[in-house]
């Protein structure tokens, strides 16, 4: 024995183990598919299973620092492959394109509000002093948050949502901006002072989006999964994703993409910029139905059209070393800072 607690099977016909992460947010996000699947499959038993991830654990690291992709993913996924959960509730935004042999993203429940908020003492983005200090764990959100106010000071953090308002009551930070979906899940929404348009902000992809993950092979999991799909949500973000792929992007790119109902079709908005420079590229395009992927493969060609016209090195022209050490797109990686809570003990 090498003294590890070993979790039991996930094996029982009635029973759905669901693996989560334990902050407050993960939680919620959780006990919300618990319920709907509960709903949807009278007398199924469902469970949550909290599993620790590698960016739960260190709150510390600079999320671009870690080696790798998924530091909040890769316990759950194991797990799964482990038979010890039958399914993982993620937030989109935090899995890589690429998950591992064996296991598919089956589920996709109704987005949440997409949109990037800002949170401050009461007053608004625009009425900020100069020199004012907004918080954001996403450089992401700084490229743009730059090209609207140049002005202001951008300072990363970590942290729960308890932990980053903290700092705007304390005056310590002007303002924050945060994932609107959070927000609503935990029911603070009287916290947002101002909703970003997608023309001041583009989302991250796949943001206010739930994946629930599973063994490919396991048609019963799969069954029971497909009752909480929500098909336009699952239409826009594989599209999304796809987009990210085309590009050769990641969670250390810094790129946005959001799709959206746009009459009958969708339509794309995308961003790509180069955080040494500030020089972005933007691409707007409408995906007719029935044409989605021609036209969506147009965007990206467009994309890269722009980003060549500005300067903006295109990240599967950045080489793969240069990005996890450090260089090229991996200084100011474009992951969003999940909203964890900080390991015990800690403040």
């Amino acid at each position: 024995m090498d003294g590890k607690k070993k979790m039991p099977k996930a094996d029982a016909k009635n029973t759905l183990v669901i693996g989560t992460r334990g902050s407050a947010l993960a939680l919620t996000q959780s006990n919300m598919m618990a319920e709907a699947l509960r709903k949807a499959h009278k007398g199924l038993e469902v469970r949550l299973e909290i599993i620790k991830t590698t960016g739960d654990a260190d709150q510390k690291t600079k999320l671009h620092a870690f080696p790798g992709m998924g530091v909040f993913v890769k316990e759950l996924q194991t797990a799964l492959l482990a038979g010890t959960i039958d399914c993982a509730v993620h937030s989109l935004k935090d899995v890589p394109e690429e998950g591992p042999a064996g296991l598919i993203l089956a589920a996709f429940p109704e987005r949440e509000d997409p949109r990037d908020v800002f949170i401050s003492d009461g007053r608004s983005f625009r009425a900020l002093p100069k020199g004012a200090k907004v918080g954001t764990g996403s450089p992401r959100r700084v490229l743009q948050l730059k090209a609207l106010r140049p002005d202001l000071e951008y300072v990363g953090l970590r942290g729960n949502v308890d932990t980053r308002i903290g700092k705007v009551r304390s005056g310590e930070l002007q303002g924050l901006v945060l994932a609107a979906a959070g927000l609503l899940r935990l029911g603070r929404a009287e916290e947002i002072t101002h909703s970003f348009s997608f023309a001041e902000m583009i989302p991250a992809i796949g943001q206010a989006s739930l994946a629930l993950e599973c063994r490919a092979d396991d048609a019963r999991v799969l069954k029971l999964l497909d009752a909480v799909d929500h098909a336009e949500t699952h239409d826009a973000v594989t599209l999304e994703r796809e987009f990210m792929k085309r590009i050769g992007g990641g969670c250390k790119v810094p790129m946005a993409a959001h799709i959206y109902p746009y009459g009958n079709d969708l339509r794309i908005l995308a961003v790509l910029g180069d955080p040494a420079t500030g020089a972005m590229a933007r691409v707007e395009q409408t995906l007719p139905d029935e044409e989605e992927d021609e036209m969506l493969e147009e965007a990206a060609l467009r994309m890269e059209d722009a980003c060549r016209d500005k300067g903006i090195p295109l990240p599967h022209e950045v080489a793969k070393h240069q990005l996890l050490a450090g260089g090229g797109f991996g200084a100011t990686a474009f992951l969003d800072d999940p909203l964890a809570d900080p390991p015990a003990g800690k403040a």
